[in-house]
Order: C-alpha cells, then sequence, then structure tokens
C-alpha cells in the first residue's frame, strides 16, 4: 500500500460511496488528502436518490467541484435494504440539509469508473458502500482488476457483525456482488468492523469537530451527534459511534496510521444465518487459503482524528478537484 503519506504525492481516488453518515467524513479526507477524481453513488444506507443527493449536498459544502455519477438502485439479485435505524430516512438525518444546487453527472457510475481507470494506472477505487457499482464494472471489463492500484473496501467482519450477527452491512446488502469482488483478483484492502470500532466519535470528539467554527465544521458536529445517539439506540451504551467509512480513504491516503496482515477473504452468499458473512482465514501452514486481502488490524485512531480535523479546517476554495 504504496500513498501519500505525511507530505508525499496524493494517490488518485475514484469514491464509491452511499452517504450515509461516515461517508459524508469519507468524502471530505478524500478531498483534503487525496486527489478526488469523482464520486459513484451506489443504494446502500439510503434509497440511490438520497445517496445520490447526499453526495452532492457534501460536495456543495465543501465548495469542491467533483463529479457524482448515479449508480445502481439495486443489489445484483436481491431486494435493495437500507439502514435508516442508523441514518435516517434522509440517510443524513440531524442537521438541516440546505437547498441542492448542483446535479449529477449525465455519465452513469459503471461507465465513470471505467474511464477513470482507463486514463490513468495510479487509480484507487475506495468503496464505502454495497459493492454493486464495483461488480458491475468488474463485469464490464474483466480487466478493471488489474488495471486498478487497489480497491479499499469498509465492509465485513472477523468478530460480531452489525446488521446480524454474522455480517456487516455492506457486505451483507448484497453479498453477491461483494463475493465477486474477493475473487476478482484485485488488490484489496479492507476496513472491516474490528479495525472501524477502534476509530469511537464520542462527545469530545464532537467538541473538537464544533470548535472549528466554520458552517461545515457546524454541519459535520450535528452529523455526528445523531450518529453517535443512533448507535447508542441501536445497540446500547454511551452515545459514540464507530466512523467507519474514513478509516477506507485513510488506508489509501495516509497508510502509516495502519497495521495489517494479509489473508484470504470469502464472501457467504447461501447461508441463512450467515448471508454476508466475511469468512478472513486467518490458519497457518499447508491447510491456509491463499491470501487475496490486506486486512487492516489496527489503526493510530489519535493520529486519525487529526487527519479527520485538518481535513474539515481546509478552505472550500481549496477542496476542489485536482
Amino acid at each position: 500500500m504504496t500513498s501519500h503519506a505525511r507530505g508525499g504525492t496524493r494517490p488518485a481516488v475514484l469514491l464509491d460511496c452511499d452517504p450515509g453518515h461516515d461517508d459524508v467524513f469519507a468524502i471530505l479526507v478524500a478531498l483534503a488528502r487525496a486527489e478526488l477524481v469523482a464520486v459513484t453513488a451506489v443504494s446502500g444506507n439510503a434509497p440511490l436518490q438520497a445517496s445520490v443527493r447526499n453526495a452532492l449536498i457534501t460536495l456543495q459544502l465543501a465548495g469542491a467541484d467533483v463529479p457524482v455519477h448515479v449508480g445502481a438502485d439495486r443489489p445484483l439479485v436481491r431486494e435493495p435494504r437500507h439502514a435508516a435505524y442508523i441514518h435516517g430516512e434522509s440517510g443524513l438525518d440531524g442537521p438541516s440539509l440546505p437547498p441542492l444546487t448542483r446535479e449529477p453527472s449525465s455519465v452513469p457510475a459503471v461507465r465513470a469508473i471505467l474511464d477513470a481507470a482507463e486514463a490513468r494506472d495510479d487509480l484507487w477505487l475506495v468503496a464505502t458502500g454495497p459493492l454493486t457499482n464495483v461488480a458491475r464494472a468488474m463485469r464490464e471489463e474483466p480487466g478493471l482488476a488489474s488495471r486498478l492500484r487497489g480497491v479499499s473496501i469498509m465492509g465485513g467482519n472477523y468478530g460480531p457483525g452489525n446488521v446480524t450477527a454474522a455480517a456487516e452491512f455492506n457486505i451483507w446488502a448484497d453479498p453477491e456482488a461483494a463475493a465477486e469482488v474477493f475473487e476478482s483478483g484485485a488488490n484489496l484492502v479492507l476496513a472491516g468492523l474490528d479495525l472501524t470500532h477502534q476509530f469511537m466519535m464520542r462527545p469530545s470528539h464532537i467538541d473538537a469537530v464544533r470548535a472549528l467554527s466554520t458552517p461545515l465544521a457546524a454541519f459535520g458536529a450535528e452529523l455526528l451527534t445523531f450518529f453517535a445517539d443512533a448507535y447508542a439506540r441501536t445497540f446500547g451504551g454511551e452515545p459514540e459511534g464507530p466512523l467507519h467509512d474514513p478509516c477506507a480513504v485513510m488506508a489509501v491516503t495516509d497508510p502509516h496510521l495502519f497495521t495489517s496482515a494479509d489473508y484470504h477473504v470469502a464472501v457467504e452468499t447461501a447461508g441463512e444465518l450467515t448471508r454476508g458473512a466475511t469468512v478472513i482465514d486467518r490458519r497457518t501452514g499447508s491447510r491456509a487459503q491463499r491470501p487475496n486481502t490486506t486486512v487492516l488490524e489496527t489503526i493510530d485512531a489519535g493520529a486519525a482524528f487529526d487527519v479527520l480535523l485538518s481535513s474539515m479546517r481546509h478552505d472550500a476554495g481549496g477542496m476542489s478537484a485536482r
């Protein structure tokens, strides 16, 4: 995983997402730390129309001239399922959403992914929602997996899931797409729940965001407050929430923040109780399967939060496409 780290060249990133509170912060980190060439939206945390709107709103608030492309409105073979219990009906419940002044691109998401990968040989595809768009692009162009610099995925789990006992939401929402991506041969990096739950947003973190005293920071603080409260309502405990999606971006832009190990990852598509489970083969010896994924294991949470704050300090005019 070679990429931008502390002053190096910004990696080229196409962000495939389903905003979703934490996707907003993934977009902001990508704007500040990467060359964000495009955003593609997919059905996931919210229905596709809301995901597109929420991506546009985020870029509008950040003053960033980055195109948003419309992707899949449903999984490859299953009915769409969403996460209003965490993100609300809008996908970004909490703050008042401003009037939208931007339009999505007329170029579909799959075409945008293929065009971006064709135009350059250093493209990272960062996927923070269900992997439907990614799998469709790989079906359209089988050589895509080898042309990408890599695919950094937020999804999966080794310990307990967050939508079922066995599965994390992004993989569970479209397990067939996820299975195809993990079998693709691409250079894969995985930020699963075991990693992202080390990056918790607590009241002190929300206060630090709010203290930046900008309209974007105020919006972000309200998002984090709703998100933390939703996690407490859903899972119990104190009002705090894991900021999943920026981890997949920082894995590309700031890989020094993480430790990792290589494992074979497969996705369960047939099990009634285990739909969407990521089976991570941590065995050693001759019976272990050949690794196909770099699995992130630890994060320097304090330094990662500094990256998040730094990303939100950028002036709007400095967050345009590069």
